[in-house]
C-alpha cells in the first residue's frame, strides 16, 4: 500500500510538471532540501519494487492464459 501511495503521489507530480511546470517538491523547499529528496528516492524506489513484484500481485499477468 504504501509503494502505490508512493507511486500515486509521483504520478501526481508528473502531471502538476507537465500541466503547470509546477513541483510537488517545491513545497518543501526544493532540491536543495532533504526532505525532498528522500521523497524522491522512495518514489522511485517503489516504482522499481512495483516494477520487479508486478507479476506476482497482478491477476492478469500472473495468468497463463493471455494471449499478447
Amino acid at each position: 500500500m504504501l509503494t502505490f501511495s508512493l507511486l500515486v503521489i509521483g504520478g501526481l507530480n508528473w502531471l502538476f510538471v507537465g500541466l503547470f511546470s509546477w513541483d510537488i517538491g517545491t513545497l518543501f523547499g526544493g532540491m536543495d532540501v532533504t526532505v525532498s529528496r528522500v521523497i524522491y528516492v522512495l518514489v522511485g524506489l517503489s516504482a522499481i519494487y512495483m516494477l520487479l513484484t508486478h507479476k506476482k500481485d497482478c491477476k492478469t499477468c500472473g495468468t497463463s492464459n493471455v494471449a499478447m
